[in-house]
């Protein structure tokens, strides 16, 4: 590391590849914004340094010593790679481009990113989307992921959040052929009775308990039945096939509603709660994929919001 140059060396450096390629001090102070006098005021402050003429000048022409002729070989290509590196990052800041790692919740997915992924990709050909589907919480910044989507409850403090789409609420859900064989429960307590295909967070051993609310005040319920797992799209196929009641978010099931394959039930003690989320770390300049992202994700979220009203509205 000592042998690296120091500002005002790689400056001397630069400036002899300037003049060794052009063989002109005017033209080379020309495209390095400098006066030739300062100029030559450099690469006689070069040639001290390394000892040695690196340059034989005349009043008409410049040309290459073999030392010089050695030099020009050596760091000559360097500096033009270092010259393109730096063009490649300035472009960053105008031109959306590079991988951008998005962690998601997979209902998330489903519901915003699935829609989104072929008009995005034609919008921006140059960003790759790795996307992670994962219902676990994560630390979003340790585990290197740019952005992250999930629900406003457990999100980390120190994160930028952008609503997506509106509030969420949950549902109990069962086919048709099997309220008509079990019955219908009146009361979310009843559901204690009635074979329920659950769902646990992954890494989680316990099922997750069904959340409702009444007078204001939110209660669960421990459910059992004949199957248990960790995804809820499993568990509302499930629920299609006539197994049990399921419980999932509103606009997933939304389409099964509409077409009659699932009936809602117990939804006035099914209550509203924060929403999906793109969150960030806090950044004092956003990289333009990212930015991208945020904007068309929004809108696809916005869709989407309004497709589950449609639907619902039947």
């Amino acid at each position: 590391m000592d042998a690296l140059p120091s500002s005002s060396e790689f400056g001397q450096l630069r400036a002899f590849v300037a003049v060794a390629e052009a063989l002109s001090f005017s033209r080379a102070a020309e495209m390095l914004g400098v006066s030739s006098p300062a100029l030559s005021q450099t690469i006689r402050g070069l040639e001290e340094r390394v000892g040695v003429r690196l340059l034989n000048r005349t009043t008409r022409s410049v040309s290459l010593t073999e030392a010089g002729s050695v030099l020009l070989q050596r760091i000559g290509p360097s500096m033009h790679d270092l010259s393109a590196a730096v063009l490649q990052v300035q472009g960053y800041s105008a031109k959306p481009t590079g991988v951008l790692r998005v962690h998601t919740f997979r209902v998330a997915a489903d519901l915003f990113l699935t829609p989104l992924l072929a008009p995005f990709h034609w919008a921006y050909p140059d960003i790759v989307l790795d996307i992670t589907l994962d219902d676990e919480v994560v630390d979003t910044v340790a585990e290197g992921f740019d952005a992250a989507i999930r629900i406003g409850e457990v999100i980390e403090q120190d994160m930028i959040a952008v609503r997506l789409g509106g509030e969420l609420r949950q549902i109990a859900v069962a086919a048709p052929d099997y309220l008509a064989r079990a019955g219908t429960p009146s009361h979310p307590r009843e559901l204690t009775s009635h074979p329920c295909i659950g769902w646990r967070w992954q890494g989680h051993k316990q099922p997750y308990k069904w959340e409702f609310q009444e007078d204001g005040t939110w209660f669960e319920v421990t459910v059992n039945g004949p199957v248990l797992s960790n995804s809820r799209d499993f568990a509302v196929q499930a629920a299609v096939e006539g197994l049990g009641i399921a419980f999932a978010i509103e606009q997933v099931v939304a389409p099964y509603i509409a077409d009659g394959r699932l009936v809602p039930l117990l939804t006035q003690w099914s209550a509203p709660f924060s929403g999906f989320h793109l969150c960030y770390p806090v950044q004092r300049q956003m990289a333009p994929a990212l930015r991208a992202f945020i904007t068309e994700l929004r809108m696809s979220a916005d869709q989407a919001t309004r497709r589950s009203y449609q639907l619902a509205a039947g």
